[in-house]
Formats: C-alpha cells, sequence, structure tokens
C-alpha cells in the first residue's frame, strides 16, 4: 500500500468520525497542489466551505492534527540506529495591507504582524527527514521598545526562563527525550543552533529508562569554567588539531530583515577547509535571582575554517555535545550530524515557498494555525520524497504512488506505454521533477521546488487516467496517443 498524505492523519481524534474523513481528504487536497490558495486546492465551493469550516472547529487543533503523524514518525525513528531531533525557529509574517490577521502579534517591530513556528523535526543519519516529532506556534503580546539595551539585559537576567520565548527550546528537548523513550532500540540526539545555547537546556534531565537523550548544539555565549581561569572556547582552541577536512557550508538569508549579526548575515554555499578539535569542560554555572543551577561536563568540538573567502566570515562552530569524543572518528560524525541542521532550513523554505504557508487568507490565526500543522506534514512529505528519491533510488516506486499516478506521469513524460513493471522510485522523482521545470541531468538531483511543482500536475494526471482509462488509450509508433 503506498504511503500516502492521508495515511499519515489516519485516526486523529477529534470526537467526530467526520473530522477525521474530512482531515483526510484535505490534506490529500491540499498536498497534491501545495503552492494553491485553498479554494484553488480544493475540489469546488462546498469542499472549499467544508475545509474552512474544519479549520474553524473548535475541537481542531495543531496537536490533535499532527497526533497521528507524530505515531508515525516514531515507528519510522524506530527503524533507525540513529535519529537527529532537529529543532528550530522561524517567524511567519502574516502583515495585510489593510485587515490583519485576528491573534497575530509583532516580529521583527509593531507594524509586522504575525507569528512563530517552532518544530521539532526528525532526521536520519543520512538526512532522511522522518517526520515532525512536536511543534509548537505563538505570537506575541507586544515589543518592549522603550527599554535601553542595558535595561533590556537585565530584564532578561531576572525573568524566569519559564516566562521567556526561550522555553521552547527546554520544551523541545523533553519531547525529545519522550522521542528517546517511546524509541529504546535508537539513538535519539536532540540538535539545535545556536539560539538554543542556554544553561538551563544542557542541566535538563536526559536520562531515560533505557539510555540517554544525546545533545549536540552550537555554542554562541563565552561561558566560563569551574576549574580553569579561560573560557571554553579557549579551553578548546588549545588543544591538538584531531584532523583537517572540509564540510559542506550551506546558503543562508537572514531570519530577519536588517539583520547585522554576524553569525545572521546573508551568505552563499561553499565548502570550507576546516581544522576540528575536541576536549572535555565542566561549565560554572551562571547565577539565577530564582534558582541554583548545577556544574555541567560537556564534550567540545571546535571546527574552524583555515582559509575563508575574501570578505567572507570565517566558519567557526564551537559545538556542545554529550557524545563522546575519544576517537577522531567520533569527532567526524558530530560534525556530520551537525551539517543536517540545516535540512530544517529547506524544510523551512518548503513550508514558505512551496506550499506558501504566508500567504493563506484566514482571519484568525487559530484558523491559520490548524492549517499550518496540515501544511507541515506537506512540506515533510515532499522532502522526504525528495530525499527518499537519493537515498533509496532503487526502491519500488509504489511504494509512495499509487498506479495511476506513476503510470500516468509514466505516459506523460516518456510518450509510451506505462511497463508491466513499476518503475524505481528515482525513476519517477525526476519524472515528476520534470514536470515542474527540472532538466533531467544524471550529474543533479531535483530539488523540492522543482518537485512540489510537478506533483501539483501528478494530481491532475491520475484523475486522468482514473477517468478514461488506460484500456480506452491507444498508443502509436511516434508516440502520440488518443482516447477512444
Amino acid at each position: 500500500m503506498p504511503m500516502s498524505l492521508s495515511s499519515e492523519v489516519g485516526g486523529a481524534q477529534f470526537g467526530d468520525q467526520r473530522l477525521t474523513r474530512r482531515l483526510g481528504k484535505i490534506v490529500t487536497e491540499l498536498g497534491a497542489k501545495p503552492t494553491m490558495s485553498v479554494p484553488a486546492a480544493t475540489n469546488g465551493r462546498a469542499e472549499m466551505e467544508a475545509a474552512y469550516r474544519f479549520f474553524d472547529n473548535p475541537r481542531v487543533s495543531p496537536e490533535r492534527i499532527l497526533q497521528p503523524h507524530i505515531k508515525a514518525t516514531r515507528q519510522r525513528i524506530t527503524q533507525s540506529e540513529v535519529a537527529l531531533l532537529v529543532q528550530d525557529t522561524t517567524e511567519l509574517d502574516l502583515t495585510r495591507p489593510k485587515q490583519q490577521v485576528d491573534g497575530a502579534g509583532p516580529i521583527e517591530c509593531e507594524t509586522n504582524r504575525g507569528a512563530f513556528f517552532h518544530p521539532l523535526v526528525a532526521f536520519d543519519a543520512q538526512g532522511l527527514p522522518l517526520g515532525v516529532a512536536w511543534q509548537k506556534n505563538w505570537a506575541r503580546d507586544k515589543i518592549e521598545t522603550k527599554l535601553s539595551a542595558k535595561e533590556k539585559r537585565e530584564q532578561r537576567r531576572k525573568t524566569p526562563i519559564e516566562e521567556k520565548e526561550s522555553i521552547r527550546w527546554l520544551e523541545g528537548i523533553r519531547a525529545s527525550r519522550q522521542v528517546a523513550e517511546a524509541c529504546p532500540g535508537t539513538q535519539c540526539i536532540c540538535v539545535a543552533d545556536s539560539e538554543a545555547d542556554i544553561y538551563e537546556l544542557f542541566s535538563e534531565p536526559r536520562t531515560t529508562r533505557d539510555g540517554q537523550l544525546h545533545l549536540l548544539i552550537r555554542a554562541c555565549q563565552d561561558r566560563a569554567l569551574s576549574d580553569r581561569p579561560d573560557n571554553w572556547l579557549e579551553a578548546v582552541r588549545a588543544t591538538p588539531c584531531l584532523y583537517q577536512g572540509s564540510v559542506n557550508v550551506s546558503a543562508r538569508e537572514p531570519k530577519v530583515k536588517g539583520e547585522t549579526r554576524k553569525r545572521r548575515e546573508r551568505r552563499d554555499a561553499r565548502i570550507a577547509e576546516v581544522e576540528v578539535r575536541a576536549t572535555t569542560v565542566t561549565l560554572r554555572p551562571p547565577s539565577r535571582p530564582d534558582r541554583k543551577l548545577p556544574e555541567v561536563t560537556v564534550n567540545l568540538v571546535l571546527v574552524e575554517e583555515t582559509n575563508p573567502p575574501e570578505g567572507e566570515t570565517p566558519i567557526q562552530w564551537l559545538l556542545i555535545t554529550s557524545l563522546p569524543i575519544t576517537e577522531p572518528e567520533q569527532v567526524r560524525q558530530i560534525v556530520s550530524y551537525y551539517c543536517i541542521r540545516w535540512q530544517i532550513e529547506i524544510y523551512f523554505r518548503t513550508l514558505k515557498s512551496g506550499c506558501r504557508i504566508e500567504d493563506r487568507q484566514f482571519e484568525k490565526l487559530g484558523r491559520l494555525v490548524n492549517c499550518l500543522a496540515v501544511y507541515s506534514i506537506v512540506a515533510w512529505k515532499i522532502m522526504y520524497l525528495c530525499r527518499l528519491g537519493r537515498e533509496c533510488p532503487d526502491l519500488d516506486c509504489e511504494v509512495i504512488f499509487e498506479p495511476s499516478e506513476w503510470k500516468s506521469v509514466y505516459v506523460t513524460v516518456r510518450k509510451a506505454e506505462p511497463p508491466s513493471t513499476p518503475p524505481t522510485l528515482n525513476e519517477i522523482t525526476r519524472m515528476i521533477a520534470t514536470l515542474g521545470g527540472y532538466v533531467d541531468r544524471r550529474s543533479t538531483e531535483p530539488g523540492p521546488q522543482t518537485l512540489w511543482l510537478g506533483l501539483q500536475r501528478v494530481h491532475d494526471l491520475s484523475t486522468a487516467w482514473e477517468v478514461f482509462g488506460p484500456e480506452q488509450t491507444k498508443f502509436f509508433s511516434d508516440g502520440t496517443c488518443v482516447v477512444r
């Protein structure tokens, strides 16, 4: 049975089976035409109105929509030796020229309105996306603009972390620990960028019944050590180089317009030549007015670019981890794990550009976040299909696609009668991407953009195939066909 989008939401609990059936229909329709609006993606006015009623139903919530998908994600995790649980935040700009979305709050300033989306997305050790394991949405009430930078720092210091937006990182690691509990045969690693450099996160319990949840966090702060006068960067930089190598550095666009911080500035993709060092340190806990934090021992991996391109900021990753670093190969593996973190940026781009979540016209934020939960599954499926075609090229395409889907695509692209044996997943993925503008070269693989554009045509082609039937189609030697 092909792994359909509807199977990812089957069994959702709303207290009404009609809502469960409606969700299956909605995710199928929106997944078939991810770039189109809800009215254009749904089949007629009645289906459109039913979709909007679903998103507005008080029984519907992101948690209930995602519950069966999260369960399926955990099942996929259990089939992997290693699961990278990557968490990150993206802003949703919902600013409208006239009427603003009810419930949206300020993002970068009071005039720009929107919300924030913080998912925990699981990947295997090769970067194959396994699904969304947890997510959080919120909107700000206001932005404090009257305080000075010093006053803001003091306010942050005095405010308990439970009252800050940064609590999301602790909630993410707690969700990761739940995943590790449910998947005892898989080594689970919680991965995050520099925003997660929070001491409370390092001291968060990570022991499970059957093992341990590991950490892999990029540092951004200068932290003191408990047993030596230098800081953690100086401590690891003083150690011998373990190895020299190269890492693929992805392109980056600023998350916030006008971003000036070096670690957030725009950059082009490149291959960076680096030196790698590692050591173990014990951190001195910072003072908190509301609690006493314990000392924490962590492993550090320092990745530094040796010869950056002119005008480019050199790559410097100080990685905090609980993974072992006794052997150079272990350190290599840690670096490769961190490189997979960038897949979540592709996930966000797929959600925004491919599924156009910011362009959805909803009057209330509650309706939009319900729709976001649906599109978060759609975005995962697009990425999954794209990556699976690369990692498992010889897989039977009927694992993913219905016969009507792959046969109609084959006829359209190849202009020939479909074979009796289903093609491989990689072949059909390339054909679908061709429908979206991809130029099929064996030296390159299709990306998410051409794939989501091609998938929109698959829906129409398969519908035509099912209506007219292959027995009604006559093929000629010149590659043309007619319907009797």
